[in-house]
């Protein structure tokens, strides 16, 4: 068996960094990736663009129980860090209009290259197919087995095995377990940015119409969080934009909490003040204009077949405040295989805030989607994979490679 200074499980974009990060401050490490291929989750982020990382980045971006232990680590590893470290790299980047920083060839296969090439540079070792199926302290470090009966020794492990979605790509939350062995609580994972089931007549009306939209979310009657984008009505339900970026709480509602009285709430006419679309309609009334045409110009022709039994004799008050104000109940989530991230994970309380490491058991250190940190779209939790990696990798030499 040989014996490395850190073994890091998972080849993820957090594994990646914390590996680059502990071999560049000496120390021999260990790469155990349990897919065929390292990285292969990076591959599809950002719709295969990879959204690195965005221009405005701070610990606002993440879920509310995170951001003081999130900062902690952004002010360690923060944006200027980040940028740095993939130009040094070779690569060049881009912020689009809305702060969301890409490679300037737009390929997330070109951030996966750049990366690769500085572990064959720095001689990271790589084990893949390797999965991991246990970890044994003892005094001096740990041994670490994998399913395969392979064991190897290390002073320091830096648990990096992800959340659950994309479960095809490896993610299938394996770290939780790996975690839990040493006494660690997990936060039970549930689907964040993730499509909503809602069953309204509308949405089968509406099926792959598309809108611009504003929505809210709304739980036991509090109103949570409201966001613009894209509304999409499938047959289950409801996607889009807008709808991912409501997603992670009400997930949590639902899947975690197993609350009943959850919605989300649409204004169709975002473009346009309540007051002033019960104006238009009323002028079209006055003009002559048939409730079957009352949209036109406002609304795909779809949108008065969906509400239809409601518009037909209603006035213009009405059905500007019905279009306003639609509100879809919300019956629960897409799975794993649609959902962008991991609501859940290791709890922060348990890790400590400044390197990393578990409180519970010395020498062990998480980093990436499998700690209870969840960003918001937009790169924010490929940025938490990078800052994350780069601290528990040894960051400003209080990290693995130096105890």
């Amino acid at each position: 068996m040989a014996e490395h200074d850190v073994i890091v499980i998972g080849g993820g974009a957090a594994g990646i960094m914390a590996a680059i990060t502990a071999k560049r401050q000496g120390a021999s490490v260990l790469v155990c990736e349990k897919m065929p291929k390292i990285g292969k989750k990076l591959l599809i982020t950002g719709a295969g663009r990879c959204n690195l990382l965005n221009d405005v980045l701070d610990a606002s971006f993440y879920n509310p129980g995170g951001q003081t232990f999130v900062q902690s680590i952004l002010d360690q590893f923060g944006k200027k860090d980040m940028l740095d470290f993939f130009k040094e790299l070779g690569l060049a980047t881009y912020a689009d209009e809305t702060g969301r920083i890409f490679p300037v060839t737009n390929q997330a296969a070109s951030v996966l290259k750049v990366l690769e090439m500085e572990l064959e540079r720095l001689k990271v070792t790589l084990d893949l197919g390797c999965e991991i199926q246990n970890i044994r302290a003892f005094k001096n470090g740990f041994e670490v087995s994998a399913k395969t009966g392979e064991k190897e020794i290390c002073r320091k492990v830096i648990l990096c095995a992800g959340g659950k979605s994309y479960p095809a790509l490896g993610a299938d939350g394996n770290g939780y377990a790996l975690a839990a062995a040493f006494g660690h609580r997990i936060n039970e994972p549930v689907p964040s940015t993730v499509p909503l089931l809602v069953k309204d007549p509308c949405c089968h009306f509406l099926q792959g119409q598309k809108v611009r939209a504003k929505v809210t979310s709304r739980i036991e009657g509090k109103n949570i969080r409201t966001v613009s984008g894209e509304l999409l009505f499938t047959q289950y339900g409801l996607s889009g934009t807008a709808i991912l970026d409501v997603s992670d709480e009400i997930s949590i509602a639902l899947n975690r909490d197993h609350m009943k009285n959850v919605t989300v709430v649409a204004d169709l006419i975002p473009f346009m003040g309540e007051a002033a679309f019960a104006e238009e309609l009323s002028r079209r009334f006055e003009k002559g204009v048939t409730h079957e045409n009352l949209l036109e110009g406002l609304l795909a022709h779809k949108f008065f077949l969906a509400f239809r039994s409601a518009i037909h004799n209603a006035d213009a008050s009405s059905i500007a405040h019905l279009l306003k104000h639609k509100e879809f109940k919300v019956i629960g989530t897409r799975g794993w295989n649609e959902a962008e991230f991991t609501a859940g994970g290791v709890p922060l309380d348990e890790v400590d805030p400044l390197t990393l490491e578990s409180k519970l058991q010395k020498g062990l250190y998480f980093s990436g989607e499998v700690l209870d940190v969840q960003g918001r779209r937009g790169g924010y939790n490929l940025a938490w994979a990078w800052a994350s990696g780069a601290v528990a990798g040894g960051c400003n030499g209080r990290g693995v490679s130096n105890g």
